[in-house]
């Protein structure tokens, strides 16, 4: 049951005060207790989906051979954008995207973007960039595919968009991370959007 505590009363007697309710100490950690498992579900969240960026980084920059072979590599001349938007051709936005294949400012976009966003999810800092610049990629590989083939409009690029704003909004990044430091870092406190 929650206490009831009064603000003090002014001096001059002549303004009400309004009760204000304060919880115990035991119901405030049993709440912090509560959001503890999310807390940890959002972090892994968070690492998981910053591996699969930085992973895509890693593939596509030296061809360790899962999605792109040795030959196809960045370092050795490949076009870590080539194959996919190449393959768009014949989609409704077909044109435009596949127009942006293989262009050098396109590729080093695609590469700083999967090395930015990848890191600043394991680390924990920058979330709020790092999810909307992730969700920008997402959304552009979303649209670059319509019409899709296997449903009216939903799939994993759309999930990872949610997923990645709710990174950001559950800041993610203060468990098992160093999101919260870096909140209370004077650039941030400068510069909220840093966060």
């Amino acid at each position: 049951m929650a206490t009831i505590a009064r603000r003090p009363r002014p001096l001059d007697g002549h303004t009400a005060t309004a009760p204000t309710a304060t919880a115990p100490a035991g119901t405030r950690a049993a709440a912090a207790a509560t959001r503890a498992p999310a807390a940890y579900a959002w972090a892994a969240a968070r690492i998981a989906l910053g591996w699969v960026f930085l992973w895509a980084f890693a593939d596509k920059t030296f061809g360790l051979g899962f999605a792109t072979p040795a030959a196809k590599a960045w370092t050795n001349g490949g076009s870590p954008t080539t194959g996919f938007l190449k393959g768009t051709g014949e989609n409704a936005l077909g044109g435009l995207f596949g127009g942006l294949a293989g262009q050098a400012w396109v590729d080093w976009l695609f590469m700083l973007g999967l090395l930015g966003v990848g890191t600043a999810l394991l680390l924990g800092a920058g979330m709020r960039i790092a999810a909307g610049a992730g969700a920008a990629m997402m959304l552009l590989m979303w649209a670059a595919q319509l019409p899709l083939d296997t449903n009216p409009f939903m799939d994993d690029h759309i999930v990872y968009a949610i997923v990645l704003a709710g990174l950001a909004l559950a800041h993610a990044g203060d468990t098992l991370g160093i999101g919260a430091w870096w909140g209370r870092t004077a650039l941030v406190k400068r510069l909220p959007v840093l966060k």
